[in-house]
């Protein structure tokens, strides 16, 4: 059962959601001046993915951690699919696909779900056993035409959206502690603390960027992302984390620290996913989420980050 500082926790995410919802109303309605109609429109889509992500979260975050590693396994399956299918494939990935999808992903997750006790086997299984099962499986098929370009794809795939996701929920069997030595038993309040860093992240550099953004990063691949908005995301997150450092095992200023890493990690995640997107010529991933996108649009800033969120924790917290 969570403890009293997770409920808080979801108090003030909730409280702040339900600001930022009437907030989109009253723009909807108010017609005011200067008002952007699609800007706001797509707010309020954002808005509606948000309530649903912190509707499925608190579900997973009360009824346990094995419902939070299952949650995020069925996002992973959800990712992969929408990046496989970003390029067709060919007959000769089938047979491929059938392993990447039902023997390694889930068992990537079973590891996870297992425990930290079997770290040495979820953190190699994938960049190591998969990477070199994927092309030797792919050969077997005969199939020689774009080989190492549909491997690759495939592989690159496995990485992102199983291996790199699947470090948010093993972030709730390490055995924490403070840098003071005492211990912390809270990881679920950790990875609610991930999540929400890593979306607010993106959300304030879109702020920032509209503001006073000037400096495009790179206009080929998205012509909305500044410099001056990474710079203020990093500053403004930074800071919210040092706020919320109630809810981590993290003095202040380690808390800011950690800020900056999750957002950096995922403004860098967000604009190569854009690159590959640009790549195969699609807006989306995909249009599960009504308004809005797919689910990979939704948390490629969390599968960047969280890898590095988790190994930092892991090696100074632990």
């Amino acid at each position: 059962m969570p403890d009293f500082t997770t409920f808080i926790l979801i108090g003030v995410i909730l409280t702040a959601l339900s600001i930022a919802t009437l907030v989109g109303i009253v723009m909807g309605r108010g017609n005011a001046p200067g008002t952007d109609a699609a800007l706001v429109k797509r707010f309020q889509a954002k808005l509606r993915v948000w309530w649903i992500m912190v509707a499925v979260f608190v579900i997973g975050t009360l009824a346990g951690p094995t419902t939070l590693v299952v949650i995020f396994a069925g996002a992973s399956f959800w990712a992969l699919r929408e990046f496989i299918s970003m390029t067709p494939t060919r007959r000769g990935d089938h047979r491929t696909l059938f392993w990447v999808f039902f023997i390694f992903h889930p068992l990537q997750f079973i590891l996870i779900g297992l425990g930290s006790a079997y770290y040495e086997f979820y953190s190699i299984m994938i960049p190591v056993y998969a990477s070199l099962f994927i092309p030797a499986r792919a050969a077997i098929s005969g199939d020689a035409k774009r080989f190492l370009e549909r491997c690759a794809k495939i592989q690159y795939g496995l990485m992102i959206c199983v291996y790199c996701l699947s470090h948010a929920p093993a972030l709730l069997h390490l055995d924490l502690v403070r840098t003071d030595g005492t211990a912390w038993k809270d990881n679920t309040n950790l990875l609610m603390f991930f999540v929400l860093i890593s979306q607010l992240s993106l959300t304030l550099e879109r702020v920032w960027s509209r503001w006073i953004g000037k400096h495009v990063i790179a206009p080929q691949i998205n012509a909305s992302r500044t410099w001056e908005g990474v710079v203020g995301s990093v500053m403004t997150t930074g800071l919210i984390a040092a706020m919320l450092r109630w809810a981590t095992p993290f003095f202040w200023w380690e808390a800011l620290l950690m800020g900056v890493v999750v957002t950096i990690m995922a403004s860098v995640g967000t604009l190569t996913m854009s690159a590959i997107k640009r790549d195969r010529g699609v807006m989306d991933t995909g249009t599960l989420v009504e308004g809005h996108a797919g689910i990979l649009d939704q948390i490629d800033n969390i599968c960047f980050a969280a890898p590095i969120f988790y190994h930092v924790t892991r090696f100074f917290f632990t």
